[in-house]
């Protein structure tokens, strides 16, 4: 087994080890990974019998011993237990009727105490100070309900080792889009919650011209107002620049994207936005860690091992469609409909790794242009490995009701997306997902029971041995900074390829979520964090990018716009 590092450790012991009856930890992060390897491979005994499901535990156990695949945090948590949920994602409906809405809060309440996130598009209920007919009384509106939701999941843990997280989405052409826009401003924290307007491409082209854009109340199909679209995408963007939130939802690019079109429309998005899913739908995710996927060539040079990786992403196709199958469900509806597109999203971590190793600076063409090579070589042999399963397996039951109907039979309707991996990296020990380093030496700030962790990059620290520029007083500047920035005595060039997250101008930023969304079947979860000096305009064209590159969705988080903030640069 891969030696983990003391941070790994930390959250194994906080979160994910098993505990007996007095609260003491009972198994080591070795047996750990052989209750999930063992739990997940009983699926194989439906195709291949006991020898069968034997190799491919072992085979599960080394892709996690490595360190070179971990699935999302349920699974790890969960597998081969009693309640055994296994899945991240979730999107539950919700209608406009008060026993709709509380019967989604109870089943909030369950998906978040078994280990499970919850998204919700609120905009189908009726605004605030509309008539409700069965009591004469007036409607508080969806924002009301959205802090109702965000109570609950206070006081519910996710499976009793984390707080639950909520993704809630509100079209921009309801009447209460403004309350929504603003609803984190003034104090009001929601924590519990991110927050992301829905905007159609007709709404991004009005906003450009400042042309009329009509509110609609949803219970009536009635215009409640006509305003105008520029000045809404004004208020969203410096709403966005004070707070963060909203982000945005392109509902009609992740729409054109529907791989399962025949089942209905998408409405809803998981809470850090990777995950576009039907109403029921939930989804399993798990991650390739590219630190691991690099090689050194004859000539001592160091490149993409791009015949490892082709080895190891049929290995994790298998694992999560396995998950599937040995998953116990909240909810017979969530079991119906995920079991209908088996949906899966095999991601990536440790981007930012690969790219100081291979001397390869973020905010460069080269950079952008690998990651488009490197997510299609992903979204390829993934599509190979569900075409595979599917020849023994059969393809997923609504595949008559997808784009891939009568042609393409596959397991998976959807194959890949890119998670933010926030702690599975850290069990890796690697950098999260496909951001680039917050900094060289960063404080993650209560983020275990209200402890701190001190993080120093291992891959910064190599190379500069490999360079001749380490030094101890150069090793005390940078903890003491968190990056290169100002340091004296380093070459540009260095410099440049350990450029840290707010060094790096938003259009990187941008151009590396759109790079990987072109070849990613559901989402890319970034966020696009902005220094300080940020502007409002910076923030709008950040958006607008977005939107004309392709991307499903966008968030961006202005460097101390939050009183809480969990990463903190140098000491």
């Amino acid at each position: 087994m891969r030696r983990l590092a003391d941070n790994a450790l930390q959250v194994l012991k906080s979160r994910y080890l098993l505990r007996d009856e007095n609260g003491r930890i009972c198994e080591t992060p070795d047996q750990l990974f052989r209750r999930v390897a063992d739990a997940v491979a009983q699926a194989e005994l439906q195709w291949g019998g006991p020898d069968a499901a034997a190799q491919w535990s072992r085979s599960f156990y080394r892709l996690m011993t490595r360190l070179e695949f971990l699935p999302n945090s349920p699974t790890l948590m969960n597998a081969g237990l009693p309640k055994g949920q296994l899945s991240a994602c979730f999107v539950l409906p919700l209608n406009d009727s008060l026993e709709s809405i509380f019967t989604t809060l109870k089943n909030a309440a369950l998906i978040h105490q078994s280990g499970g996130g919850t998204g919700f598009n609120f905009s189908g209920l009726r605004p605030a100070g509309d008539v409700i007919a069965s009591t004469g009384g007036v409607s508080t509106g969806p924002v009301s309900f959205i802090g109702l939701f965000d109570f609950a999941t206070e006081t519910v843990r996710q499976g009793g080792k984390r707080r639950g997280a909520n993704m809630g989405l509100l079209s921009v052409d309801h009447p209460d889009i403004r309350s929504f826009v603003q609803v984190k401003s003034g104090g009001r924290r929601l924590p519990n919650f991110n927050l992301s307007a829905v905007v159609t491409d007709a709404f991004m082209r009005a906003a450009e011209t400042n042309g009329d854009w009509q509110l609609v109340n949803p219970r009536t199909g009635r215009i409640t107002e006509t305003a105008k679209a520029g000045d809404l995408w004004d208020l969203i963007t410096e709403q966005a620049w004070l707070t963060g939130d909203p982000g945005l939802v392109f509902i009609d690019t992740v729409n054109r994207h529907n791989p399962v079109p025949g089942l209905g429309s998408i409405a809803g998005m998981n809470p850090c936005g990777e995950m576009p899913l039907l109403d029921f739908e939930s989804c399993n995710l798990g991650s390739i860690n590219l630190s691991g996927m690099v090689r050194r060539t004859e000539t001592k040079k160091q490149a993409v091992d791009w015949d490892k990786l082709a080895r190891i992403i049929p290995l994790a196709v298998r694992f999560l469609d396995d998950v599937i199958e040995v998953n116990r469900y909240v909810l017979p509806e969530i079991e119906r409909v995920t079991r209908s597109t088996r949906k899966i999203g095999l991601g990536l971590m440790g981007w930012a790794e690969m790219l100081m190793q291979l001397g390869i600076p973020y905010a460069s063409e080269e950079a952008v242009e690998l990651a488009r090579k490197l997510m299609a070589f992903v979204r390829d042999q993934s599509l190979d490995a569900s075409a595979a399963l599917a020849r023994d397996r059969g393809a997923f039951p609504a595949w008559d009701k997808s784009v891939f109907y009568p042609h393409l039979p596959l397991r998976n309707a959807a194959r890949t997306s890119i998670a933010p991996t926030g702690t599975i990296s850290i069990i890796a020990g690697t950098s999260s997902s496909i951001e680039p380093l917050f900094a060289l030496a960063f404080r993650r700030m209560g983020v275990l029971e209200g402890k701190d962790q001190w993080e120093l990059n291992t891959v910064f620290l190599e190379k500069l041995k490999e360079t001749g520029f380490w030094s101890e007083d150069l090793v005390r500047a940078i903890k003491d900074e968190g990056t290169l920035a100002s340091i004296p005595g380093i070459p540009a060039d260095l410099k440049r390829i350990f450029q840290t997250s707010l060094e790096i101008p938003w259009s990187y930023h941008v151009r590396h979520q759109a790079a990987f969304q072109e070849f990613t079947d559901n989402a890319v979860s970034k966020t696009i964090n902005l220094p300080e000096t940020a502007t409002v305009h910076d923030i709008s064209d950040a958006f607008r990018t977005a939107w004309r590159l392709g991307v499903k969705g966008i968030t961006v988080f202005r460097n101390g716009s939050r009183e809480t903030q969990v990463l903190r640069p140098g000491k």
